[in-house]
């Protein structure tokens, strides 16, 4: 495909660890190819690439990757696999240990966010969470 989009990651060293974390988490996902210096993968049929690059640049939260889901239970499973080792935020953010920033963030969100009624109350609650609760967003 002419002029693909696809993330890179700078890893230390640990691009190929990272890819197979990674397809461990996600349902639908697999190595593409890979050699010493890059590993091509695809999570949820979206492509990434993971780049062996050395020391020099760290992860931020400025980057992050959102994750919607329609349940509790895959809230909790990305919440768990991509959090365990690492770290985390407040408002459904986690930092894996690799450091990569994710958002694991329910569907419905958007959703309360629109509601000129529901989006204050809404907003407060998950203000309050670490991980996202949908049954408490959706009855605050």
């Amino acid at each position: 495909m002419a002029n693909q989009l696809f993330p890179c990651l700078w890893f230390d060293g640990q691009a190929k660890a990272a890819a197979d974390h990674y397809c461990s988490i996600f349902k639908n996902s697999k190595i593409v190819s890979e050699n010493p210096m890059v590993v091509i993968f695809e999570l949820n049929e979206t492509k990434f690439m993971a780049l062996n690059g050395g020391p020099e640049y760290q992860f931020s939260p400025a980057n992050s990757y959102v994750i919607t889901c329609e349940t509790q239970e895959e809230i909790d499973h990305y919440w768990e696999k991509l959090g365990a080792g690492g770290k985390y935020n407040k408002c459904g953010w986690l930092d894996d240990k690799f450091g990569v920033s994710w958002q694991i963030v329910p569907s419905i969100l958007g959703k309360l966010m629109n509601d000129p009624e529901k989006a204050p109350r809404a907003m407060y609650a998950f203000m309050q969470m670490t991980k996202f609760d949908i049954e408490k967003l959706i009855n605050s």
